[in-house]
């Protein structure tokens, strides 16, 4: 049986032995607390074929639950536009934000599982941070998931995903991801 009270991540506990003080050192940081650190990493799916049929949001919702391991917010259109046949409160996706255990599980699965199953991956953009040390990166097929059964999906969606930290800089933010093992491009 699962001992879920001591229970730690693998990539947490990769984070507290080996990068922390990686970072430490190459940053020279005088507090424990300056070491940036994972904060969020929050899953969003869009689905523009919603406005013709609203299963279609209900079933990316449901895919994207199972991907993430909680239940996922259906997110609406704000606004009404007419060249797209949107009204205002329809279905148009769904997102989920995970923390903590879930969190650090999901980062595992992506860069362990789902990324090298991706077709044609020649590594992680980057330059796809904000300024602020958050980092987005996009998936074209969600079936690279292993919860996703492929015989079950009706269609195949992309989903954006992205990993909120807290570091001050794009630099500490690279540096941090990319002692967490995630494959960046040269």
């Amino acid at each position: 049986m699962l001992d879920t009270q001591n229970y730690e991540p693998r990539l947490k506990k990769h984070y507290n032995e080996v990068v922390r003080a990686a970072l430490t050192e190459k940053f020279g940081y005088k507090n424990s607390f300056e070491v940036p650190v994972v904060e969020k990493v929050v899953l969003n799916m869009g689905v523009g074929e919603a406005v013709a049929d609203s299963k279609k949001a209900t079933s990316a919702a449901k895919d994207l639950g199972l991907i993430a391991g909680q239940r996922p917010v259906i997110t609406r259109a704000r606004t009404s536009i007419a060249t797209f046949k949107l009204r205002e409160g329809q279905a148009v996706g769904a997102k989920v934000t995970l923390r903590k255990v879930r969190m650090y599980e999901f980062l595992d699965r992506l860069l362990n599982i789902a990324l090298p199953r991706v077709r044609d991956f020649r590594g992680l953009n980057p330059g796809s941070f904000d300024g602020r040390g958050n980092y987005a990166m996009g998936i074209k097929e969600h079936i690279v998931f292993p919860e996703i059964n492929y015989d079950q999906v009706d269609q195949v969606l992309g989903m954006d995903v992205i990993v909120c930290t807290t570091a001050k800089t794009d630099d500490e933010a690279r540096e941090l991801l990319r002692a967490l093992n995630f494959p960046f491009r040269n």
